[in-house]
């Protein structure tokens, strides 16, 4: 999250401050109440949807996109957003206030109970489809929606063809999403061909000068300095406490005096560049001057959010940058917002994986070691083979009580015949060759603890690597129970004959823990 500015903090704090007031003199303290009994998420999208002709699976995603469904008890975004669907009240994109006139709905109730936020971001998208005149048989055709989705960004040009381009998309593909309180919410996949009109023309953004694999989507001349007062020596990781296009069009907004250099999409990696590297963006006090800031799209109280395209299209950015201009890949160079000094913030906070983002910057961990058991892939291991695969598989035998001689690294009789072992017990062919069954089976060992959507930790990263053994694909391992890992798990149940709910219970352990 960035930091503006100190000679520009004291005007634009006042005017969150006095809007941040007013809500907390209506409410007394912040807190995101669940829905009414038997009120669910999803029926509150049905009756929203339906009481204002929004189609159902349009009104989703767009709440998807904004907060991953999740009204973070309360907290406003940096835009000063509130709830699932993001109503944001700030001086030039009231959308919650917007709903208020709409709906009948108190704002205190638009900014903290989920049914009345969604009912408000219904109306708003519906105001949106009146004023471009979309009748009765349109409004049935999601794809004639795309203007007003885009709309709803509250931005204009390539920031919001980004916002709508990335609500379609998750049209196109499905979600299957785990909110709050374990309830599931889903939205199926679609063929989509929004009707973008006049938005055609923003859909190929400029490229960036600095970094040619990113977008060009200037910021508010605002929220940045022109020029640098000393030499850049480091990154700074944040993380936005809002959505990707939210984000741009903040940055793009001259009441927010903040800005980042470098913002990255949670879902694909996408990254577009607001402020020159020459320049001075506002993200991070007094280290500003010196300092390049990244923005990573989502909220640091939501593991969901940092997936591995992220992480990976982030460290190849941060690598690139490093080069660039000579800062040493250690962690005393790429810091985080709430390391840098004379900062008060708490990004990229305590799911942001370190350990990993130094390992695919290529830099040092900062004494951290891998777990030494994560790959991109796990290839064929036989007697004769060397290397860290071969480590990994006497490292697992040995904490499963077999006899290995030493963790080494090389494939030799004893690990043969302490693999021999292995699979005799496990019901795997007695070959003492490490193949996609057997790696599966090893990998997979462990408590069988159900895990689902929202779920973090090393159950979770081990359930990540046993599915790369058994897909033969790569599922990022980060420990974060996301979107894109319920997808894998889908695909692993579906391909074994198991119930493809996404959900990994008792009858997904087994399968995995068998070899299959």
């Amino acid at each position: 999250m960035p930091r503006r500015a100190a000679a520009h903090t004291k005007r634009r704090a006042s005017v969150l401050a006095a809007l941040t007031a007013t809500a907390l003199a209506a409410t007394g303290s912040p807190a995101f109440a669940a829905p009414a009994d038997g009120h669910s998420m999803s029926q509150a999208f049905a009756r929203a949807a339906a009481k204002f002709d929004v189609p159902r699976d349009l009104l989703a995603a767009v709440g998807y996109g904004e907060t991953h469904l999740d009204g973070h008890s309360g907290r406003p975004s940096q835009a000063n957003g509130y709830g699932v669907m993001h109503l944001v009240s700030n001086p030039t994109n009231p959308t919650l206030e917007r709903a208020a006139a709409l709906t009948g709905e108190p704002l205190v109730d638009l900014r903290t109970d989920t049914e009345a936020n969604i009912l408000g971001g219904a109306a708003v998208l519906r105001s949106y489809a009146d004023k471009l005149g979309l009748d009765d048989r349109e409004r049935d055709d999601v794809n004639a929606w795309y203007p007003a989705v885009a709309r709803y960004s509250g931005s204009t040009g390539p920031a919001a063809t980004l916002y709508a381009d990335a609500v379609y998309t998750f049209l196109a593909h499905g979600l299957y999403a785990t909110v709050p309180g374990g309830e599931h919410i889903s939205v199926t996949a679609r063929p989509v061909s929004p009707h973008k009109g006049s938005l055609d023309t923003t859909d190929v953004p400029t490229q960036s000068t600095d970094y040619p694999s990113a977008l060009w989507v200037p910021a508010n001349a605002n929220n940045f300095a022109a020029g640098r007062t000393a030499k850049i020596d480091k990154v700074i990781i944040h993380v936005t406490q809002g959505s990707y296009a939210g984000s741009i069009s903040w940055f793009q907004n001259p009441t927010a005096e903040v800005s980042a250099h470098y913002v990255v999409r949670s879902s694909d990696g996408q990254i577009t560049q607001m402020v020159r590297d020459r320049d001075t963006a506002y993200h991070a006090r007094g280290q500003n001057a010196s300092a390049l800031g990244i923005e990573h799209e989502g909220f640091i109280d939501d593991p969901s959010w940092f997936t591995d395209s992220m992480y990976r299209s982030s460290a190849a950015l941060t690598r690139h940058l490093c080069d660039r201009y000579g800062i040493p890949k250690d962690r005393a160079h790429i810091i985080g917002h709430s390391e840098a000094p004379g900062n008060d913030h708490t990004d990229p906070g305590p799911y942001w994986d370190w350990n990993r983002y130094m390992q695919l910057v290529g830099g040092n961990t900062g004494g951290k070691s891998g777990d030494a058991l994560s790959f991109t892939a796990y290839a064929t291991q036989r007697s004769g083979s060397t290397g860290p695969q071969v480590k990994a598989v006497q490292q697992l035998l040995s904490e499963q009580g077999y006899v290995v001689g030493a963790v080494d690294g090389s494939f030799g009789p004893a690990t043969k015949n302490a693999m021999m072992a292995y699979q005799t017990n496990h019901g795997l062919t007695a070959d003492g060759v490490v193949g996609d069954r057997t790696w599966t089976a090893l990998l997979s060992a462990g408590p069988t603890t159900p895990l689902e959507q929202g779920n973090s930790g090393d159950g979770v990263k081990r359930l990540q690597r046993s599915l790369t053994a058994a897909l033969g694909s790569t599922v990022g391992i980060d420990g974060s129970f996301g979107q894109e890992m319920a997808t894998a798990v889908r695909s692993y149940q579906a391909s074994r004959g198991l119930t493809a709910d996404g959900v990994v219970g008792a009858n997904t352990w087994a399968a995995l823990q068998s070899g299959h």
